[in-house]
């Protein structure tokens, strides 16, 4: 899955790990379409506990009821969904008909802890986070 492993390189999250950490990753990424109209996830539900990268179509993110983006090939969402198993903070709903590469919490948690590295990079990526959004 070469296309895969191109689209997870471009995600913040993971463009700490390496050629052979994208490539095992992305064997465990599922493809998924969704038809117009459909929502993907659901804001305060524990709906599809994963995280998506959008290859095809386009997708408004909705908070509140209020539409607040767009989101098309290359854009992703749920990487909460990846470590925090909570209700969704927002509602993603396909425009058009949408497809997406979907990682599962199970999935991403034993690509995780099969591999130290990719621990301490996921963990110095969200410090980062944290440090560059308290200045």
């Amino acid at each position: 899955m070469a296309g895969a492993t191109e689209e997870l390189k471009q995600v913040p999250l993971f463009n700490g790990l390496n050629q052979r950490q994208l490539r095992r990753l992305a064997a465990k990424a599922k493809e998924r379409k969704f038809k117009a109209g459909t929502a993907v996830v659901q804001e305060g539900k524990m709906s599809g506990i994963g995280f998506f990268i959008v290859t095809d179509g386009l997708a408004t993110v909705s908070f509140d009821g209020d539409e607040v983006a767009t989101v098309g090939p290359g854009d992703h969402f749920g990487e909460l969904g990846l470590i925090a198993e909570r209700e969704r903070t927002a509602t993603v709903t396909a425009q058009t008909p949408l497809e997406c590469l979907e990682l599962t919490s199970w999935d991403f948690r034993e690509f995780v802890k099969s591999d130290p590295d990719v621990s301490w990079k996921l963990l110095q990526h969200v410090a980062n986070l944290l440090l560059d959004g308290s200045s």
